[in-house]
């Protein structure tokens, strides 16, 4: 585990890789109770839109979880980016911050991860 200040590299499957990284954005939603399903519809059909109007956006995975345990969030989304400018770009995008207010509303909780990779 990285500390504050540590050097920003990434270890892939046991190497460390030195050349300039992409960057990994990682989110997970809990659902506010009374989320129904035109509610996540709704929430996949915005999502669904962000790679055709974000340019910066290089690979874009969703999805409602499957396993539904006690330690399962409700929905999960994986991106990749160039880099750090990328991602802050897509961040700032008129278009994800729509949908973001959307997640806003919809989630008692989101949690958030960004690597490089």
């Amino acid at each position: 585990m990285k500390g504050a200040g540590a050097p920003e590299r990434a270890c892939i499957r046991g190497r460390e890789k030195t050349e300039e990284a992409m960057i990994k954005h990682v989110v997970v939603m809990k659902f506010k109770p009374g989320i129904d399903e035109s509610d996540i519809t709704r929430l996949e059909q915005g999502l669904d839109r962000l790679p055709g109007a974000i340019p910066e956006i290089l690979s874009y995975d969703f999805g409602r979880d499957i396993v539904h345990s006690e330690r399962s969030f409700d929905f999960g989304l994986v991106s990749s980016f160039k880099d750090m400018e990328a991602l802050k770009r897509y961040q700032s995008h008129p278009e994800h911050v729509k949908v973001l207010e959307l997640v806003r509303a919809m989630c008692e909780q989101i949690i958030a991860v960004d690597f490089t990779f």
